[in-house]
């Protein structure tokens, strides 16, 4: 392994001897808390801490007695599974008056707490901000009273207030994504994915109710993960009029051969008067209309419930850790804050600018002021909407314009889940700018055949739910054959290219743009997309496939780990797929609770095993029952999986009996979570924007001509961004013997898994989020809108 950059500001220099932290959940439930909960509790016992529950939220403040208790590693065990939260949550109208927060305030001086980290919603921040500024004033109070000793206001003279955002409704602005939104997509994806089916085999309607008062985003999300024919959101009330266009649209999709129909409603839809929108309106209309054989169903608070998502899991560890981080290092004049995601990145934001462009959004939408409400919402929510717009509503032929330019899609590699979404997005994209869209079947092998015809909108109607790839993939890379490609490519006068897949779609635009030098067919804009379960791709953090493998795994290994509930302590031993890489590994290990996890690119020897092995003998010791390990497939050559399983088996007699599973192929099938066809969607119709603009700019006298770097080029994201790369520009970032990145982002979140597992490990804190403050409109550029 590296050693350390001494420039670098390790976790060691940062000590939390002599405080106390206390973290509560308010407001709505929301699957992830316990993950926050969790990450923070042993975070600050990590660091020397003294960390409380207050059970019941506010209300457990203010009552104070058993409802504050000390908390211990063993006490948050066998939860990041769980959904809701275990401490509790309720509103409490007493923290509201002035009496209430001083009966708070005197039940957290007693025990010395004045760390407080708040997993809620913005009314829940709001309270902890009010309650921060009084703090120094209800001390005088209590002293005034009798109840505390005067010293205890030196002793204690600042509140530090760290917040996380908890609710289902992704409502509050400064962050891409909030806890427990991710896991409340899951829910409604596996009802529309069932609904779907039994409304395919009556030729029904469904008119479906998703949560969201005040916030689309559910709404929207799902319907472009689904492709629902028609959404309605509170921050985009329909134009006068568009109940007749709904029902054309409706009937113009049955009239193509369409069985069923999807129609998506926030609880919170109004029109463009603020009334409010029903489905029993909308079932009544179409019924009434179009005599459609119309249901009605209310998801309700299926949504909040359920295991959090792997996303889920991971977002609120690395936002609990970071609030740690960002207690210890608060000062007396550091504001509120509160810790997001921007992009894949945590950024901390001073709570009340937040809070107030989050009551902004709401004023907006009072004063009918809509297209301001969905710009205040973030760049993240305004391309989702122009995205669902731009494949939902099929222009008419007359009005779609004319490039007469041919445009190309396939998939390279093994399939992974949400390449379908990809190229459903693609071609509805490319339809749309005036392209005549073409597929070809099994990658740059179905190519040098011909397999290579014309694809239309309704061809990929209902693409987005389904798993694999339809198109069909092959591994074959096109370098021996790339005669025979330029001859097809002459032949269908292809005049751009999109490329979906992993390592091996890496390698072949690679070959084609080298290919440039002796057949000019190959001079014409490509891009390539990154899918590949395995997340091993250069120039990018994310691959299309990724997470729903992460989540294949995630609930194995919980199934796994409940399977020896009740019995004698028990260590798993999981091998993952993921070649030389070791994403699938370390985040799978980090989001289901892993007490270690052996990957390639952290080299360990038979003294890292034993230690484990005893790490592990000394947690069964207590209360912990069940150990979790898991092994990338080809992290070492001679360290097998049966090995390890041998080895622990050995070691761990009389203490833990092991099991060993090696998970295979499971991890590339099933249907795409929401993420990957949220991701697939928005980065393919980024791509197809990107093509076009290029086939404009490449044209000259008759002819598509493009031999520059910049177009041949990958689409990633890389921290904030979603940024166009020049593939040969990547060689050098790439080490292609174990078809991995030379440096990998997610290595960094390893020490995170090993913290919360009890390891003593280095945590370099050097890229831990800066307070910064709210961006309303992010430039174009730096545009990463990809948690969804």
């Amino acid at each position: 392994m590296a050693q350390p950059d001494s420039k670098k500001i390790f976790f060691e220099n940062l000590s939390g001897a002599g405080k106390a932290i206390a973290v509560l959940t308010s407001g709505g439930d929301a699957q992830g808390m316990n993950a926050a909960v969790r990450a923070v509790v042993r975070m600050g016992l990590y660091v020397g801490a003294k960390v409380y529950f207050i059970h019941e939220g506010y209300q457990g403040m203010v009552d104070g007695g058993e409802n504050i208790r000390e908390a211990t590693w063993e006490s948050v065990s066998s939860m990041l599974q769980v959904g809701g939260t275990v401490i509790g949550s309720a509103r409490c109208k007493e923290f509201r008056t002035h009496e209430g927060r001083l009966k708070a305030a005197h039940n957290l001086v007693k025990r010395g707490i004045t760390n407080l980290c708040v997993i809620g919603g913005d009314g829940s921040l709001t309270g902890a901000n009010l309650f921060r500024e009084e703090w120094s004033g209800l001390l005088g109070e209590l002293v005034e009273q009798g109840l505390i000793e005067a010293d205890a206001v030196q002793k204690y003279s600042a509140l530090h207030i760290v917040g996380m955002v908890g609710s289902i409704d992704n409502d509050f602005c400064g962050t891409d994504m909030t806890i427990g939104t991710d896991s409340a997509l899951h829910r409604i994806i596996e009802v529309v994915d069932a609904i779907m089916t039994t409304a395919q085999s009556h030729q029904r309607t469904f008119v479906l109710e998703v949560m969201g008062r005040h916030c689309g985003y559910l709404a929207l999300v799902s319907a472009l993960a689904c492709g629902a024919d028609w959404v309605l959101i509170p921050e985009m009330p329909p134009e006068d009029g568009w109940e007749e266009k709904m029902c054309q649209k409706l009937s113009a999709n049955r009239a193509g051969m369409k069985r069923l129909n999807i129609i998506i409603v926030a609880e919170g839809a109004i029109d463009h008067n603020n009334k409010p929108i029903t489905t029993d309106y909308i079932k009544n209309l179409v019924v009434k209309c179009l005599g459609f054989d119309t249901r009605v169903t209310i998801l309700g608070h299926v949504q909040r419930g359920g295991t959090p998502s792997a996303f889920d899991r991971i977002l609120a560890s690395r936002m609990g850790v970071e609030a740690v981080l960002a207690l210890l290092e608060t000062t007396a004049n550091t504001p509120a804050c509160v810790v997001s995601l921007c992009g894949n990145q945590s950024v901390r934001l001073p709570l009340m600018e937040c809070v107030q462009m989050t009551q902004e959004v709401q004023k907006a939408m009072d004063e009918k002021r809509f297209e301001e409400a969905v710009k205040l919402r973030g760049r993240s929510f305004e391309n989702n909407l122009k995205t669902y717009k731009l494949l939902a509503h099929r222009k008419p032929e007359s009005e779609l314009p004319t490039s007469n330019f041919n445009v190309a899609v396939l998939n390279v590699g093994a399939p992974a889940a949400g390449m379908n979404a990809a190229v459903r997005s693609a071609v509805r994209v490319g339809i749309s700018e005036g392209h005549k869209m073409f597929a070809v079947s099994d990658g740059f092998e179905g190519f040098y055949k011909g397999q290579i015809k014309e694809i239309k909108w309704a061809d990929v109607g209902g693409w987005t739910g389904q798993g694999g790839s339809l198109l069909g993939t092959k591994r074959t890379l096109p370098a021996k054959h790339v005669d025979k490609i330029a001859d097809q490519m002459r032949k269908h006068n292809i005049n751009a290219l999109l490329v979906i897949g992993g390592f091996e779609a890496f390698e072949s635009l690679l070959q084609l743009y080298e290919a440039r030098a002796t057949y000019e067919e190959f001079c014409i804009p490509m891009c390539m997309l990154p899918g590949t379960i395995s997340n091993n791709v250069p120039g990018t953090d994310l691959s299309i496939g990724a997470d729903t493998a992460l989540n294949a795994i995630v609930e194995t290994c919980d199934r796994i780990k409940q399977s020896a509930s009740g019995t004698k302590r028990r260590v798993f031993i999981i091998e993952t797929m993921g070649g030389y890489c070791g994403y699938l590994a370390s985040v799978g290990g980090l989001a289901a609770g892993a007490d270690a996890a052996y990957i390639y690119e952290e080299p360990f020897d038979i003294r890292d095993l034993q230690a484990n092995v005893e790490h592990l003998t000394e947690k069964m010791k207590t209360s912990i029952q069940r150990g979790l390990v898991l092994r990338n497939e080809n992290c070492n050559d001679n360290y097998t999986t049966d090995f390890i399983y041998q080895l622990y088996s050995e070691e761990g007699r009389g203490v833990f009996d092991c099991r060993k599973n090696v998970l295979g192929h499971m991890q590339q099938g099933g249907a795409p979570s929401p993420f990957d066809r949220n991701f697939g969607t928005k980065i393919s119709a980024k791509a197809m924007q990107w093509i076009s603009k290029k086939l404009v700019e490449t044209f000259r006298q008759g002819r598509v001509f493009a031999n520059t770097e910049d177009t041949c080029c990958l689409l990633g994201m890389r921290r904030r961004a979603l940024v166009f790369q020049p593939v040969v520009q990547l060689k050098e970032d790439t080490d292609f013997v174990h078809r991995i990145p030379k440096e990998q982002w997610w290595l960094k979140l390893r020490p995170l898994m090993k913290i919360l597992a009890k390891y003593k490990t280095s945590y370099d804190v050097s890229d831990s989020g800066q307070l910064e403050h709210v961006v309303r409109n992010r430039p174009r550029e730096s545009d990463a809108s990809v948690a969804m």
